[in-house]
């Protein structure tokens, strides 16, 4: 037997490879005989000593010009570009998505990384005049310290980078808690970084659970922002206790997003859309398709185009180029699913049209794989229809017109992403203009957002930040205001107006 690789946590200025909770493996979720590597579980005394690297860092790193720490970034996104495909194939043995999708999530981190280091030359703040002569009046981003990153498994380098790149570049220090299911993606991030100029202890690595790893960072008085993506239910605590703490915390949280189909849509095209925002990543993004919203006068047609093609789909490991869906990432994932599939049967009018059970035997025996699964017939107030699966599984909706498709589109606690396939302009703008949502696509899936725009949702998917785009600043910058009187004598303000 091979021997098992052995990783390490990076903590002020050292790779250290135990953890005060032991260690803890890492297994391909397509073949479990093959283990990743093993990992040290930390806790809160590497939290304390992360931290407390950082807070050092912090007072020599907010001082580095940011066009240099731009530099360092941009390098970043170069050693990223040289290694895509050796971190794609990490990734897809890592949590399982196909080869095809582990690249792009690689080049999401060198898109950002590029972004990012751009950003490094603006940070615009704003001038203005004053209202009284001989006084000058400005605004700048100021960093705002040690920000911890709390990441999830389903995009192991992209949303990482997409917090801590424009964190390092604004002149923050990071300590970054990976998901316990992909943090090798999370050590070679690190290296990467560490190789590219970022100085030790300005970037730390705690690999551990939630409550272990995750609960001492948002707790710790010198972390002064939490970026978490996650589900909802951890995102509500942490902003709960982020503002008893009154601690800045961005949150990126669930979905439910939809996909309508109008009776004029080409629907060859949005059958290709419904395939890759339902089935994509084994529907494990929180941009997944989970409803489909379909036009009454193409309902039965798009249905049966949609069963034919999804049996079509071949599951299997991801590291095969032939494969068009890998596994689940757990096994507890995939009992979910299972569970949902059971709740779904038992829901009035609802119909099981496609798939709906575990792939347990022959090239599937050794992962946790799950056939693509449709229903039929559900209802917008059903659970199936409201709750954030995580999985390979789509609700159809039939609607009979554009407003009642928008209603049902509307109708959950999320709001992230959201589609409609139409040829009509008009039902276009209405639909960007009253769907709920902080992405819309038109003739495109419920996929993410390009790195120069904004990416976040509505409602419970957040708590009103956005990241890529010139907004991540907002998240990792304070303002001031800054005003120069150079009059000589004492003016003041509206006092003396």
């Amino acid at each position: 037997m091979a021997e098992k690789c052995v990783y390490r946590n990076f903590i002020a200025g050292k790779w250290v490879e135990t953890g005060t909770n032991g260690t803890f493996e890492n297994m391909n979720p397509a073949d479990t005989s093959d283990v990743i590597g093993v990992f040290p579980a930390g806790g809160p005394e590497e939290v304390k000593e992360a931290v407390a690297a950082a807070k050092e860092a912090y007072a020599s790193w907010r001082l580095v010009p940011a066009p240099k720490r731009a530099e360092i970034i941009k390098r970043a996104g170069d050693i990223l570009t040289e290694r895509k495909e050796e971190l794609a194939r990490l990734m897809t043995r890592e949590m399982g998505k196909i080869l095809a999708e582990t690249r792009g999530d690689v080049q999401e981190g060198i898109d950002t990384a590029y972004y990012a280091a751009g950003e490094g030359r603006r940070l615009f703040g704003d001038t203005v005049p004053c209202e009284f002569p001989n006084k000058f009046g400005m605004s700048v981003r100021m960093p705002v310290g040690v920000c911890g990153m709390i990441t999830p498994w389903n995009f192991p380098m992209a949303i990482p980078t997409w917090k801590i790149f424009p964190a390092l570049v604004c002149g923050n220090t990071v300590v970054f808690k990976p998901a316990t299911d992909t943090p090798a993606t999370a050590v070679k991030l690190v290296e990467i970084l560490l190789e590219a100029g970022v100085p030790p202890k300005v970037i730390n690595l705690v690999c551990g659970t939630g409550s272990a790893v995750g609960n001492p960072l948002v707790e710790h008085p010198d972390v002064a922002v939490i970026s978490f993506t996650g589900s909802s239910e951890v995102g509500r605590k942490i902003a709960a206790r982020g503002g008893e703490l009154l601690k800045r915390i961005s949150l990126e949280l669930g979905g439910k997003n939809a996909q309508i189909v109008m009776d004029d849509a080409d629907l060859d095209l949005a059958l290709e859309g419904a395939l890759w925002g339902a089935f994509g990543t084994t529907g494990q993004r929180c941009t997944a398709t989970s409803r489909l919203i379909v036009h009454e006068k193409v309902h039965d047609q798009f249905v049966a185009m949609l069963i034919e093609r999804a049996k079509t789909l071949r599951v299997g490991n991801g590291l095969d180029e032939q494969t068009q869906m890998g596994p689940l990432v757990s096994e507890s994932q995939r009992r979910t699913v299972e569970q949902y599939v059971v709740i779904g049967r038992e829901e009035d009018k609802a119909t099981l049209a496609l798939g709906g059970k575990a792939l347990t035997s022959g090239d599937h025996a050794k992962g946790w794989f799950f056939e693509p699964t449709i229903f039929t017939g559900v209802q917008p107030h059903m659970r199936i229809a409201q709750e954030e699966i995580f999985g390979p599984v789509l609700s159809v909706i039939k609607v009979r017109d554009l407003d009642e498709a928008i209603t049902v589109l509307n109708g959950t606690i999320y709001g992230l992403s959201s589609s409609i396939y139409t040829r009509d302009v008009n039902a276009a703008f209405r639909a960007m203009r009253d769907i709920e949502a902080g992405i819309t696509y038109i003739n495109g899936p419920t996929i993410g957002a390009e790195v120069q725009l904004p990416f976040g949702g509505v409602k419970a998917t957040g708590n009103g930040h956005r990241e890529a785009c010139h907004t991540v600043l907002d998240i990792f910058t304070e303002w001031k205001s800054i005003y120069v009187d150079f009059s000589g004598k004492l003016q003041r303000a509206q006092i003396d107006s």
